[in-house]
């Protein structure tokens, strides 16, 4: 009777063996491969099994004002996802982006062939209306921007001018030639017009830097003409005497002729 037990026990367990390597095939056999497709949608890959079913992809016609796309898309794949796929057409992104389709705004989450679309179904994108107002003040703040940097360089051509009138009259100077004080004061007062564009200049971020650099460079260039005007004081008139040659009369060589 214990043979026959243990000869009994060891065809049971043989059973569960071929039990076990049969579930493990058939989870084996279960593993779903997945692919990239060329327009970006992760889906199932195709088998060369005949009896499987092969899933086509949906061409999708996608209104966005008075342009129009062409999008091919899996019809298992989400709004969220063809909001990605259109944000390289578009240039809009997937949160500022609204899909209607059948007449019902999508969220990311709901599914193509779940909403009834199918091949060349169409559906309408706008822009988010809150992201649209992000947009334009955005588009205003940069134009602000752009034209306060305009008028920062026009201040800076100026001064670029005037501080080449300073480097002629420091050379001057400086090889001893007198300068006019009334050119000095000029330029001085030229240079203290620009501070005063500068002043005027409303500023905020990267364009601060900018302005308090020209604003140092008028600062300088004052400073420079101010040294220079007590350095031109001091340099003496050249006077210029012109001697003049004089001449004596020639000899009277004149003979009268008398008459009686």
């Amino acid at each position: 009777m214990m043979k026959r037990k243990l000869k009994f026990n060891g065809k049971k367990a043989e059973n569960v063996d071929r039990t076990r390597s049969t579930r493990a095939a058939d989870l084996k056999e279960e593993v779903i491969e997945w692919e990239m497709r060329p327009g970006g949608m992760l889906v199932q890959r195709r088998s060369d099994n005949s009896n499987v079913p092969i899933i086509q992809n949906l061409q999708i016609r996608v209104a966005y004002g008075a342009a129009r796309y062409e999008m091919v898309v899996n019809p298992h794949a989400t709004f969220g996802e063809l909001k990605k796929l259109l944000t390289e057409e578009t240039g809009l992104q997937p949160g500022e982006q609204r899909i209607i389709c059948r007449g019902k705004e999508r969220e990311n989450g709901e599914y193509l062939d779940m909403c009834g679309v199918k091949d060349r179904s169409k559906v309408i994108l706008i822009e988010d209306p809150e992201s649209k107002e992000k947009r334009f003040i955005q588009m205003r703040k940069n134009a602000k921007i752009q034209a306060t940097h305009r008028l920062i360089n026009d201040v800076s051509i100026e001064i670029d001018k005037l501080a080449q009138q300073v480097s002629a009259i420091e050379k001057s100077i400086g090889n001893g030639k007198k300068v006019a004080e009334l050119q000095i004061t000029t330029l001085i007062e030229m240079l203290m017009r620009q501070a005063v564009k500068l002043d005027n200049i409303s500023v905020k971020g990267d364009a601060c830097a900018q302005k308090n650099l020209q604003g140092e460079r008028v600062q300088k260039c004052v400073e420079a003409l101010d040294l220079l005007k007590v350095a031109n004081a001091k340099i003496k008139p050249v006077i210029i005497t012109t001697k003049w040659e004089t001449f004596d009369p020639p000899p009277a060589t004149t003979s009268w002729e008398l008459f009686d």
